[in-house]
């Protein structure tokens, strides 16, 4: 399974994420996005998608470890993958006809939104 995490390149961007090498994924509060944080499993492949003036998916990541002994506060312990060479919009991915069900683009506001495999292959470049 893969997933698409948002976050504002204000607080936390991908940039960031290069820098740490490592991370944990919190500030997470929408219930449908703890869910799906819930879910995730070690090695899980993840997209970093810049939210506010940017609007794409920025770069990779994946899972390392999740501790969801909290279920309302789960820890997702994620780690840097590769930037994405050529990062699709948000306007791409809306008109890319893999999306037209996807939460990415009938529930904006979420910020941990799961992928089909054809999505995520399309957004780092692979499809």
């Amino acid at each position: 399974m893969a997933y698409l995490l948002k976050t504002e390149p204000e607080a936390y961007s991908f940039a960031d994420l290069e820098r740490d090498g490592e991370t944990i994924w919190d500030g997470v509060t929408n219930p449908a996005a703890v869910k799906h944080l819930r879910e995730m499993k070690e090695g899980a492949k993840l997209v970093i998608y810049h939210t506010g003036d940017e609007r794409r998916a920025v770069g990779t990541a994946s899972v390392v470890s999740t501790d969801t002994s909290n279920l309302k506060v789960p820890l997702v312990k994620i780690k840097l993958g590769k930037a994405i060479k050529n990062p699709h919009t948000l306007a791409e991915i809306k008109a890319h006809a893999a999306f037209a069900g996807s939460p990415l683009v009938t529930q904006g506001r979420l910020s941990v939104v799961p992928l089909t495999a054809d999505q995520y292959d399309w957004l780092v470049g692979k499809a």
